[in-house]
């Protein structure tokens, strides 16, 4: 009898790569609840449509953190020098007007939208839709459900928007009453006139 140990592979299925969206109609998540299971997850991104849907985001690849880390670190380091506003990481939900709960890659809001806010509403998910947000694609990404998500944020009251694509290298800015405008693998993108001054310098990006 052959005393050689069994070598037989087991095939592991690979970890999710690709954003899965559950329907919660029939069970309905109130904001509390919400917050918790978030913070019950923490290795996971989720969101919840307006329509009801729970969308399970699994955590970025290090090449997109990357680039998200450089965007936000530009954005930070600009709005510290104008002192108009706050911003906040990719890891921050908000709880918009139409009942969605989203979490932009990057955003920014007025520091006296903040400040009318309560502590307890700063703490959770706060009752507000950002002022301005980036969206940065990644590989398994949707464009025409990343566009859809923009127009969202500026139906309830963003005041501009950015959807970066590095795999296109363009970048489409989201604008109130305006037709989307599609910037072809552009060196820097300037904030102007929601975002004074500010330039988001691409090399950083791409």
């Amino acid at each position: 009898m052959s005393t050689e140990a069994s070598t037989e592979t087991v095939e592991q299925t690979p970890p999710v790569s690709v954003p899965i969206a559950l329907d919660m109609h029939s069970v309905g998540l109130s904001d509390e609840q919400f917050y918790n299971l978030c913070k019950d997850n923490r290795d996971l991104r989720l969101e919840l449509t307006a329509s009801g849907e729970l969308i399970i985001m699994p955590p970025t690849g290090s090449l997109t953190g990357w680039r998200n880390a450089d965007l936000n670190y530009q954005l930070t380091a600009w709005s510290k020098r104008d002192g108009t506003g706050l911003t906040f990481d990719s890891s921050t939900g908000f709880s918009l007007p139409n009942g969605a709960k989203r979490s932009p890659d990057a955003s920014w809001i007025r520091v006296e939208r903040w400040q009318a806010l309560t502590e307890q509403q700063q703490e959770g998910l706060a009752p507000i839709c950002p002022d301005f947000v980036i969206e940065l694609r990644s590989p398994d990404d949707s464009i025409p459900k990343l566009q859809d998500k923009m127009v969202e944020y500026l139906d309830n009251g963003a005041r501009l928007g950015w959807l970066i694509d590095p795999k296109t290298r363009r970048v489409y800015v989201f604008r109130p009453g305006l037709p989307v405008e599609c910037l072809e693998n552009p060196e820097s993108v300037s904030g102007d006139p929601v975002l004074p001054g500010f330039v988001l310098k691409m090399n950083g990006v791409w």
